[in-house]
């Protein structure tokens, strides 16, 4: 078994158990691409067994703490299997569901989704495209499913030196698939779209917005980033008048109509946009166009902490622009997917955005990923959405500004 050795000082992470070990920690040692690797602090005392990868920063990928644990097949039958367990404690009414979410599930770079009786997974970590085969054998023994497609198409890949894959890796069928979700349906493709072919972490927060529309009686609502329109159609079957969405995706607007007529809706109370969201919310804005409900659910603008301040100021632009086409006792349920952008930083941005519009509001909940999307106690990365909803109260009095926002504070 080959060894590196951690340079004096860098094994605290892994004595925490956080399963990540960064090229700069390395003090010796090597291994191929995925090659199990024995990580050792500098005195030469065990720290655990890692997937080793030549190419990315995250150089090694902790499997395991225990120094009696063989990594082979019976371990990621158990791992999987434990992963599995634990999502038939939680309450997830849909039959599409997240399996395995990486490090916060013990398999570090492996991503698995269940859309009715299809399994997708993403193999995005060097460890796991050496363990492939095995883990896809594992994934059908542990679920009793025949059909696994693989979408290893993140640009996450490039980072561990590893070239794209798509395609069925064992059995096949049809990728389209209708997901039954709370009250509603949604149609998706597996072998296209964003992810694994859906958002399954937002499906709790599709239900929460559904609930506030119905309880708040929205008449008009707007969706941005609407992607295929899953907070549409929750707005809908709220009851809402009215629902605007936008998305710069032709594709996308076409699956969200689709998934408006699939649930019986009457098309008439929807707008479909293909648009620039940045661009429409300016325009409503001049034309003194308002909502009782908007949505800001926008792609990842910081992938890492080093693009932060950038995100920062496009995340408040957006939110900025929400509060003032947002009527006053309407709601904002806004949102960040960036690894990047901290809990509190984003509540920051928000609050600097509601400075800005020259509006104040009640915080009434603060969202997440759905359950079968956790974090865990050692690795708290795995809360990469976080969200707000957000009542708008009264307008402040107007004061000059000169707001700016940083990782530190907002000013």
């Amino acid at each position: 078994m080959k060894t590196i050795r951690l340079k004096d000082g860098k094994e605290r992470s892994a004595l925490r158990s956080h399963p990540w070990i960064f090229d700069s920690a390395i003090a010796k040692g090597g291994a191929d691409s995925g090659e199990t690797v024995r990580v050792e602090a500098h005195s030469g005392s065990f720290l655990g067994w890692a997937s080793f990868s030549p190419s990315s920063k995250i150089r090694a990928r902790i499997w395991s703490f225990d120094e009696s644990q063989r990594i082979d097949a019976d371990f990621f039958n158990a791992a999987i299997r434990r992963a599995i367990a634990a999502r038939s404690r939680f309450d997830i009414q849909s039959n599409g569901l997240r399996l395995i979410h990486g490090e916060s599930d013990g398999l570090p770079g492996l991503i698995v989704d269940r859309y009715d009786d299809t399994l997708v997974a993403q193999f995005l970590s060097s460890g796991t495209e050496r363990w492939k085969d095995v883990i896809a054998d594992a994934l059908l023994a542990q679920t009793g499913l025949t059909k696994l497609f693989e979408r290893s198409d993140s640009g996450v890949r490039g980072l561990e030196g590893l070239q794209p894959v798509t395609g069925w890796l064992r059995g096949e069928g049809p990728t389209a698939i209708i997901l039954r979700e709370h009250d509603w349906q949604l149609s998706l493709d597996i072998a296209e779209g964003h992810k694994t072919g859906f958002y399954l972490d937002q499906r709790d927060s599709r239900k929460k917005f559904s609930d506030y529309t119905r309880r708040l009686q929205f008449q008009r609502v707007l969706n941005c980033y609407c992607y295929t329109g899953g907070f549409t159609v929750a707005a809908l079957a709220g009851g809402a008048a009215h629902v605007t969405s936008i998305d710069s995706s032709g594709p996308a607007i076409e699956r969200a109509r689709a998934n408006v007529a699939l649930n019986g809706f009457d098309a008439e109370r929807t707008t479909m946009m293909d648009a620039d969201v940045n661009g429409s919310l300016r325009q409503f804005h001049k034309e003194g166009r308002t909502f009782d409900a908007i949505v800001l659910d926008p792609p990842k603008f910081a992938p890492s902490a080093a693009h932060a301040d950038r995100a920062a100021r496009a995340y408040k632009d957006i939110n900025r622009l929400a509060f003032k086409i947002l009527e006053p006792g309407g709601v904002l349920f806004t949102y960040s997917c960036s690894g990047g952008i901290g809990a509190e930083l984003f509540h920051k941005i928000v609050a600097s955005a509601g400075t800005d519009a020259h509006v104040d509001g009640y915080i009434s909940e603060r969202m997440q990923g759905a359950p079968d999307h956790p974090m865990t106690l050692t690795f708290p990365e795995g809360e990469y959405l976080k969200g707000l909803v957000v009542m708008k109260a009264a307008d402040l009095v107007e004061k000059p500004s000169h707001a700016t926002i940083s990782n530190d504070s907002v000013l």
